[in-house]
């Protein structure tokens, strides 16, 4: 809960960045709805997703809907988490933002959750699944939560360090519908000897 209570500020303000577009959180658990602008929140139930609609992949919802995505702790670093991804990039309208939370595998925190079935892994193998999922992850990740105490930590940092968890960021960016002409280049003469 340390972890989760750590991440809550940033999540609410990721939801609130857009008043004009809907945007889909997917929790660990049952959460309470932020009253920001329009939205769908649901938690993991095993394979499924549960709260205000009850669903399973791919996710019945319409494409191009949602602005904003936060992914906290239900993706894995596996297949299903790859089909997850790539039913989010289906969802996320061209310019969306998604937020992907996931657990730190560098982190003294790590001693917490073993035992208990959390998966984790390195910020690159998200970046490399939310690239091949269609999305433009930024180049580093951001540090969140605490490192040993359990104690919510909401202030981040550059990288993941040893933080209980890290968040990548990741865009939805669209090609242009028409081509644009690229530019002549214009012929530059031969430049003076050398002396």
């Amino acid at each position: 809960m340390a972890l989760l209570d750590s991440e809550r500020e940033e999540v609410e303000r990721a939801l609130g960045e857009r008043p004009a577009q809907p945007w889909l959180w997917l929790a660990p658990l049952p959460v309470r709805r932020p009253q920001l602008g329009r939205g769908l929140a649901l938690f993991a139930r095993g394979d499924r997703f549960d709260g205000e609609v009850a669903c399973a992949l791919p996710l019945p919802l319409p494409s191009q809907a949602f602005g904003t995505v936060v992914l906290q702790h239900v993706a894995t670093p596996d297949a299903r988490g790859a089909a997850l991804l790539d039913d989010i990039g289906r969802v996320l309208v061209p310019g969306g933002r998604v937020l992907l939370f996931a657990l730190n595998p560098l982190s003294p925190y790590r001693w917490r959750w073993r035992g208990h079935g959390l998966h984790s892994a390195e910020p690159l193998s998200w970046r490399r699944l939310l690239h091949r999922a269609g999305l433009e992850p930024d180049a580093v990740s951001e540090g969140i939560g605490p490192r040993w105490e359990s104690v919510p930590e909401p202030r981040r940092q550059r990288g993941a360090g040893l933080r209980a968890a890290y968040l990548v960021r990741a865009e939805r960016r669209s090609l242009p519908l028409t081509p644009v002409r690229p530019r002549r280049m214009l012929p530059v003469g031969a430049g003076a000897a050398p002396a």
